[in-house]
């Protein structure tokens, strides 16, 4: 995200308002820098790597500096996305130290936390390297920080599924329970025809996969099939089908029971897509750590 993102600056105020207790973000809130350290001094401090990884939540860093001492210098000495390595130097800050420890923990929890999503996103992609799936992330996110954890994902090479529910159509089980007694693919070909967003089908066997396709689904996501034949025919059904329609559109995306060590089985089944609740819900935060270099 960038740094002028209405929506990254808010998230991060907010954080640092929890942090210090006020919404004005005074710095006397912050009981112990007031009490230890002179007011006006000045200092600067290095974002060291415990740990290797990919980072993301540089921006978020750079606000939370800047939001307590717009005069704060910030150098990301590593980008978005970049690999790192235990005792790389990733980022440096200059400014006033009062500011820069109240801001040092909200900083930190971002970029840890981004950059865990982004790291065990990257993981995931190399995983699949060489085939045609590309790696999804899905709305389980932590709440307020949806948009913060997808860019994560994509400066891990993953790509973003929708947003939020505003934005595409993806038709699960629950709304096919709820729709009936109209049949599946009647309930697909009603949300086809009603808008123009894309819209996925989830599809629990063959025969729904192909009736996925005969109402007009975009992406039909074949959810908990293990992989091996079962998997395979899935995916073939729905091109044939697709085939015999003319629509050359048509993706397949697995999900559902998918891992690190079976993510690759997943994906030599032919699949375009591998939605992965994990990479966000479930990745552990990056060990880094800021220390002071020198005051003045």
């Amino acid at each position: 995200m960038e740094l002028q993102d209405p929506s990254l600056r808010t998230c991060v105020q907010r954080a640092l308002a929890e942090d210090l207790g006020r919404e004005d973000l005074s710095l006397d809130a912050d009981v112990t820098t007031r009490l230890s350290v002179p007011a006006g001094k000045r200092g600067w401090a290095r974002l060291w790597a415990k740990s290797r990884g990919v980072l993301a939540g540089s921006a978020a860093a750079v606000v939370a500096f800047q939001l307590l001492d717009p005069k704060a210098a910030c150098q990301r000495v590593r980008g978005d996305g970049d690999r790192f390595e235990r005792g790389d130097l990733v980022f440096e800050v200059a400014g006033d130290m009062r500011a820069l420890l109240a801001a040092e923990r909200t900083a930190l929890n971002f970029i840890q936390r981004l950059s865990g999503v982004a790291t065990v996103t990257r993981a995931f992609v190399d995983a699949v390297a060489g085939t045609r799936a590309r790696i999804l992330d899905t709305r389980k996110t932590t709440p307020g920080l949806r948009l913060l954890e997808k860019a994560a994902v994509a400066a891990g090479g993953g790509t973003n599924h929708r947003i939020g529910l505003f934005d595409q159509v993806l038709l699960k089980e629950n709304h096919f329970g709820f729709a009936a007694p109209v049949p599946y693919e009647e309930v697909v070909r009603r949300c086809v025809q009603g808008q123009a967003r894309p819209v996925v089908a989830e599809a629990r066997s063959v025969a729904e996969a192909v009736a996925a396709v005969r109402g007009g689904a975009a992406v039909v996501l074949l959810d908990n099939f293990r992989p091996g034949p079962d998997l395979r025919s899935a995916v073939q059904a729905v091109r044939d089908m697709a085939a015999q329609l003319g629509r050359t559109d048509v993706l397949t995306e697995a999900s559902g029971g998918v891992t690190l060590q079976t993510v690759r089985e997943f994906a030599e089944c032919g699949v375009d897509r591998i939605s992965v609740g994990a990479i966000t819900h479930s990745a552990p935060a990056v060990d880094l750590s800021l220390l002071v270099e020198g005051v003045s």
